[in-house]
């Protein structure tokens, strides 16, 4: 059994036991908090597919939080040509990393 969850602007396909980086979590503060995502897409079973308009009604994924933690820098650098332009800045993205425990119908 798999769904299709939507979080933090993007889509995960996840399934029972599966370990996940998605975008920090507001409502998850410190490592085995319990996570729901209500937002289920799509569910399949074997043979059955329900798919959602635009969310499949009673269906939620039940996840715990592993952990916290920022990704790798990204650098950024602006240059413009001839007038000695040039700004450099980075960026760490914080994210989350989940376990998902369950999925219920």
């Amino acid at each position: 059994m798999f769904a299709i969850i939507k979080t933090g602007g993007k889509q995960y396909q996840v399934s029972q036991g599966d370990i996940l980086s998605v975008e920090k979590l507001s409502m998850a503060q410190k490592s085995g908090d319990k996570v729901v995502f209500d937002e289920v897409l799509l569910l399949a079973d074997n043979d059955n597919v329900t798919i959602g308009k635009p969310h499949v009604t009673g269906a939620k994924v039940e996840a715990s939080l592993v952990r916290n933690y920022k990704d790798k820098k990204i650098d950024v650098f602006k240059y413009k040509s001839k007038v000695r332009y040039r700004r450099r800045y980075g960026h760490r993205q914080q994210l989350a990393e989940v376990k998902i425990d369950k999925i219920v119908l």
